[in-house]
């Protein structure tokens, strides 16, 4: 018998995201992925000063912040072909690779792993146990029987007080929960430790931001931070040392810690290295820029046809023609008109709400549907990793193939590089993009003191305007994957903006040719046990970490139920 599933909202995200599933013999058999808010902010934008665009930008959310802000400077510098000092682009990048590793912590941690680990379950469990399967997958410190020994306690008081506090929200006991009661242990306090180690990437990104999570250090040009070597007020060795600290801390943990649990939980699931495949186009843009002009990056990029790695197309720099020319949106299934139909490249996107309420085969989401050369991307750390090993990226293919040694010995047998198309497969690659990052914030740390030890303090350069119209783009390879921001300039103002973002990429609707987008189509044959708590979708749409304010914003001023699951 068919069912209709309705989770709307799906939680554990930034923004308002419902995905519609028809369920058939206990497998999903078609989605739907709706976005149910709207986004004005390119409206806002029109006519004002594109030196402002990037503070607007980064308030679209409150979690993908930092990244809007870069993104934003790089499309005006873009468009009035700026370089860059160095120590602005070292500084950009510290601040961009500390808001990757704590966005990917907190993500597997804090909105995804209570989708596999039953904290209830971990009261069962003997912590001394716990402790020797901790010690005998790495060297963390905080493994120890004393720690094991004090989570559980801190769990019975939760339970014991009939609450679970911060582990109050989660389908505890449901048939595909199959981790043993010590792993979930081991799950729980490295969640909690968690807590603890994000802020250190946080703090990172405070002192060389100036504040977070909205950043106010960056401008069109360079950044804001003055450097000294003895000036106590401004950026100065000192705290730079400091910054030192938090990077080795960091390190220490995704590396001992974050890399492992993930290898752990594929290699307990692995059914799910054959569900969540979906679209297998991955698209990319190289980052963290390693010279003043944009072309040289510590990050390849590229677009991969199919899951063929051999096919890859690199985007090699900001200024690249084949990235450029490549990106449409499609409003065929979104709550917009365009004055003609078909899809528009972003230099000539239009932002005109209309909304028509949910319809399966017309317009049911405020997304629109981006395509490159024509084809649904799937976009984030998972074409991230792919794009790095098909360029021969060596800290990739290193950490990559650690994480693979690691599930291959835990499962006791062999994991090759297929179960990387899948929903497990995507928390894979983040833990893996998490581990060339903060090797990168220490290289990026030694580059800008190496820098300033040459005598060179230059953050800035001014920005001349021209009169006549001017285009450029901006991207980023956020933590989510490609975001870009698309401005024209005319007479010094903002004459039309458009942000392409990672979650417009993945959760949009269906194309201009009616195919599904990455989110629907990696829901598809998805096996669901109970309807009533359709804990196989949330595993899969929470791979991709969904944030669905930078797609969309809008309120319902009529209903204001919080959540609701519905199977009809």
């Amino acid at each position: 018998m068919s069912k209709r599933i309705t989770i709307d909202p799906i939680t554990r995200i930034e923004g308002h995201l419902r995905i519609d599933v028809d369920v058939d013999n206990g497998h999903v058999q078609k989605a739907w992925s709706s976005g149910q808010m709207w986004r004005g902010v390119e409206l806002i934008l029109l006519g004002r000063d594109p030196r402002d665009a990037w503070a607007i930008t980064q308030r679209i959310c409150g979690v993908c912040t930092t990244v809007h802000a870069i993104t934003s400077v790089r499309a005006v510098e873009n468009a009035l072909k700026m370089e860059i000092p160095l120590n602005a682009q070292y500084i950009r990048n510290l601040i961009i690779l500390a808001h990757s590793v704590h966005d990917h912590i907190v993500h597997f941690y804090h909105l995804s792993a209570l989708d596999w680990v039953d904290v209830t379950s971990a009261l069962k469990a003997d912590p001394d146990k716990t402790s020797a399967l901790g010690e005998s997958l790495s060297s963390w410190h905080l493994n120890s029987k004393h720690e094991m020994r004090r989570v559980h306690e801190r769990l019975k008081h939760f339970v014991g007080g009939g609450q679970l506090g911060i582990f109050t929200n989660g389908y505890w006991g449901h048939p595909a929960m199959k981790l043993s009661p010590e792993v979930n242990l081991l799950a729980v306090a490295h969640y909690l430790q968690a807590l603890e180690v994000q802020r250190k990437a946080n703090k990172i990104v405070s002192i060389l931001g100036s504040k977070t999570p909205h950043i106010q250090n960056v401008a069109v040009g360079g950044v804001s931070n003055p450097l000294a070597t003895d000036s106590p007020s401004v950026l100065t060795v000192e705290r730079l040392m400091a910054i030192k600290g938090w990077i080795d801390e960091l390190a220490d943990f995704v590396k001992n810690v974050y890399l492992i649990d993930v290898a752990a939980v594929g290699a307990f699931y692995p059914e799910w290295t054959q569900i969540g495949k979906g679209v297998t186009n991955y698209l990319s843009v190289p980052d963290i820029p390693l010279d003043s002009k944009g072309t040289q990056f510590a990050i390849p990029g590229g677009y991969i046809e199919g899951g063929n790695l051999a096919s890859r197309k690199p985007i090699s720099s900001f200024n690249d023609d084949y990235w450029q020319k490549g990106v449409e949106e499609s409003v065929k299934h979104s709550w917009y008109n365009y004055e003609k139909s078909g899809a528009l490249h972003p230099y000539k996107g239009e932002t005109t709400p209309n909304y028509t309420d949910f319809k399966d085969d017309a317009k049911y989401s405020w997304l629109k549907s981006p395509t490159f050369y024509g084809k649904t991307a799937q976009v984030g750390p998972l074409a991230r990793v792919l794009n790095g090993l098909a360029a021969g990226h060596a800290p990739t293919t290193k950490y990559a193939t650690a994480a693979l040694d690691t599930v291959s010995a835990l499962a006791k047998t062999k994991i090759g590089l297929d179960a990387m198309h899948s929903t497990i497969g995507r928390h894979a690659a983040r833990a893996i993009a998490c581990c060339v990052n903060v090797d990168l914030l220490a290289d990026q740390w030694t580059a800008l003191l190496t820098n300033m030890g040459k005598g060179d303090l230059t953050t800035f350069n001014h920005p001349v305007f021209p009169k006549d119209e001017v285009m450029g783009v901006g991207f980023h390879e956020a933590p989510r994957g490609a975001l870009s921001h698309w401005v024209v300039i005319a007479d010094g103002k903002i004459k039309n903006y458009q942000c392409v973002v990672p979650s417009t990429w993945n959760a949009c609707p269906r194309n201009e040719k009616d195919e599904p987008g990455p989110y629907e189509a990696s829901l598809l044959n998805t096996p669901i046990a109970d309807a009533e708590k359709p804990l196989e979708v949330l595993r899969t749409i929470h791979s991709f970490d969904p944030c669905i304010a930078c797609a969309i914003h809008l309120t319902d001023k009529e209903n204001d139920t919080a959540i609701s699951v519905r199977a009809v």
